[in-house]
């Protein structure tokens, strides 16, 4: 054969599967669009001068690095569905004397148009779509814009190469499999696995209880620290669940819709049941794949469309006043010689600035180590299932609050964060001194100074703080240090903007280190502005929400996508079975009813059961936001529901475009 003549074959190839390649050509582009975007991102200069870049470029080139591997599983994935139809054509061409050796330069040539067209179209609008990308960003992590247009050169060679080995792997396992099949095996190629299989009670039964085991761990985690790192061996239990449920349920689904009469022997439901009976396996690992795809979608958006529009009060909460210094020491004595020190400097960085102190909050605190055990509050010497207790004269807690509660030297008022409660009457300190618990606090000035806090706070009021610590003062901790820390905390609200709130407190800071640096005897003194410190929360949230919303268009664009080549496979598969009931009698109204019956039979199945994934995955999302001080359980709930009911809505949309096509190649089997 001349070799002029492959091109041309590989052209009129793609043409007339067109309904097949021009979707699997779009994923293609799809996929190198968003890898370039993220990578043009990664390689980019927009936010290289910005505080918080580091963080940032870490994301994002996570974000490079998560897209490419799934481009590689999902171009896998796909591409099986192309050369699951493409083989009964491969064997004719076989059997009509076109050698395998000629095959294979057929398929070089197809695979080098479409790597072409698909790098061509996926550069093109990944360039035009990166700047608005970089504005979407850089809006999201509140920066400002800059609207000159680049073009990433490193982005593009990484783009190439990665895609290049993306699809020479691809061509490879499809010359692999048109190697080892023989061209009988290629004809029959699409009536093959037509046997019904069995049910698999063991794999049935082995993804119950993996299943089970995952959903307890998610509902039983009680650490958020502990969520964190429970999180990818609870995802990887409940993936492995999947599929072995719907590849093993599946089928005893639909053995026991076959065996209820009343459901099975009608017609819209005889045809749909026993046809899709014979294909459960590929059935079941696809329903498997767009389950989890959308799950993925769903906790990925909701976390982090919660993450960033709670930063705000994540903020405010980790950090009470516009301006806050911590002092601590080890000893009490040293916290109020310095005490009349640090609110000096306070004041005079606001004068300097012509700025009066509002809202000032001043308090002392002693703080250890603890672990809660029902009624008993004890030194922990590990930082696995316990909280930072916080002791509070009641006199600071009416400075603060400004209200008139007395205690008794043996009563205390309780407070715990993060939602935890406590219900006991009374509170034993290191099994020795017994106190009653008078109130139990709704709500208290936590000072969680890290924003990524990992430990729980537990504040205790009493009425003298020496005598509550003495059965602490002589313990060590965890690292053979003295248990007990004393602490101050001092900071006011200002009636300025955010950019002069951050030189009065620079100024503070050259204050404070001037004087405390040769301090020995002083083990910290920090200052905090909640201005300077709203920049870093932004760079996290906003970052992790934009690549929510980067990954989450590509777990959708590829759920469509698997369920599309879905419905388009098994219509092709189908035809000769619909043909033959046109002939008996039955009409596109009842064929039409039938396939309903059967798309909606399975359809809805992932998007039901990736609603009982997320439900029993919320409570360990929540213990793992609150590590990012987001403590509103109501409003993740109701940010939870929006994004599924939103996401159930395209559901339903995709259905009815796929469905349609289903639809459109079983009624006109004789014409295709």
């Amino acid at each position: 054969m001349k070799l002029s003549i492959y091109p041309q074959l590989a052209i009129n190839s793609i043409r007339k599967n067109k309904r097949l390649y021009i979707p699997y050509i779009l994923t293609c582009s799809g996929m190198i669009m968003m890898f370039y975007i993220m990578a043009f991102l990664a390689k980019g200069k927009a936010i290289e001068n910005m505080a918080g870049a580091n963080f940032i470029y870490l994301v994002l080139n996570l974000g490079c690095i998560v897209i490419g591997v799934f481009s590689l599983i999902f171009l896998f994935y796909t591409n099986s569905f192309l050369i699951r139809r493409r083989k009964k054509e491969f064997g004719l061409y076989n059997i009509l004397g076109m050698g395998k050796p000629n095959l294979a330069i057929v398929l070089i040539c197809e695979s080098v148009t479409i790597t072409i067209i698909s790098l061509v179209i996926g550069l093109f609008f990944g360039i035009l779509f990166s700047k608005f990308a970089e504005l979407v960003m850089v809006n999201i992590l509140k920066l400002d814009a800059d609207f000159s247009f680049t073009i990433e050169w490193t982005a593009v060679k990484i783009t190439i190469t990665l895609f290049a080995v993306i699809f020479l792997l691809l061509l490879i396992n499809t010359l692999r499999q048109i190697r080892l099949s023989e061209p009988i095996e290629m004809l029959r190629s699409e009536n093959a696995g037509e046997k019904p299989p069995k049910s698999n009670i063991l794999l049935a039964v082995l993804g119950v209880a993996i299943l089970a085991g995952a959903y307890y761990i998610a509902v039983t985690i009680k650490e958020p620290l502990t969520a964190l790192l429970l999180f990818f061996v609870a995802v990887v239990m409940v993936i492995a669940a999947t599929y072995m449920l719907f590849i093993a349920g599946s089928v005893s689904v639909c053995k026991a819709l076959q065996k209820n009469k009343n459901y099975y022997y009608k017609t819209n439901h005889f045809v749909s049941t026993s046809s899709m009976i014979y294909r459960m396996k590929r059935n079941g690992a696809g329903l498997a794949s767009i389950c989890i795809l959308c799950t993925m979608v769903l906790v990925m958006l909701s976390s982090t469309i919660c993450l960033y529009t709670g930063a705000e009060n994540s903020i405010n909460t980790s950090y009470p006043r516009d301006i806050l210094i911590e002092t601590a020491s080890q000893e009490m004595s040293i916290i109020e010689n310095t005490q009349p020190i640090v609110e000096k400097k306070a004041l005079q960085a606001a004068e300097a600035a012509k700025q009066t102190p509002q809202n000032i909050l001043d308090y002392h605190c002693a703080q250890y180590i603890a672990k809660v055990d029902g009624n008993k509050i004890n030194t922990h010497n590990d930082l696995t299932d316990c909280e930072l207790a916080f002791i509070i004269s009641v006199d600071d807690y009416n400075k603060i609050t400004g209200n008139q509660e007395t205690l008794a030297d043996d009563e205390v008022m309780i407070y715990r964060s993060k939602n935890k409660k406590f219900k006991e009457p009374k509170i034993v300190i290191q099994n020795t001194n017994t106190y009653k618990v008078k109130k139990v606090l709704p709500e208290f000035i936590t000072n969680n100074i890290d924003g990524m806090n990992v430990l729980s706070s537990l504040y205790i009021v009493v009425n003298d703080i020496e005598s509550f610590i003495k059965p602490v003062e002589t313990l060590a901790d965890f690292k053979g240090d003295r248990a007990i820390y004393f602490r101050h905390y001092y900071g006011y609200d200002l009636e300025c903007d955010d950019n002069e709130q951050i030189e009065i407190f620079n100024q503070l800071l050259s204050n404070i280190n001037t004087t405390f640096t040769d301090n020995d005897n002083l083990d910290t003194t920090r200052c905090y502005s909640r201005a300077d410190e709203r920049a870093g929360f932004y760079d996290i949230f906003g970052s992790l929400f934009f690549l929510g919303i980067l990954l989450g268009i590509v777990f959708i664009f590829a759920a469509v996508l698997i369920i599309y080549y879905k419905q388009i496979s098994e219509g092709y598969e189908d035809q000769s079975r619909f043909e033959i009931m046109q002939k008996v009698g039955m009409d596109k109204k009842e064929i039409r009813k039938s396939i309903n019956s059967q798309v909606l039979t399975v359809f809805f199945l992932p998007l039901a059961m990736s609603a009982v994934h997320l439900g029993f995955a919320f409570p360990m999302i929540y213990k793992m936001l609150i590590l990012f001080g987001i403590t509103d359980l109501k409003f993740l709930i109701l940010i939870t529901l929006a994004c599924f009911a939103l996401f159930a809505l395209f559901y339903i949309l995709v259905y009815k475009i796929t469905s349609k096509a289903y639809y459109s190649i079983v009624i006109n089997a004789k014409k295709e």
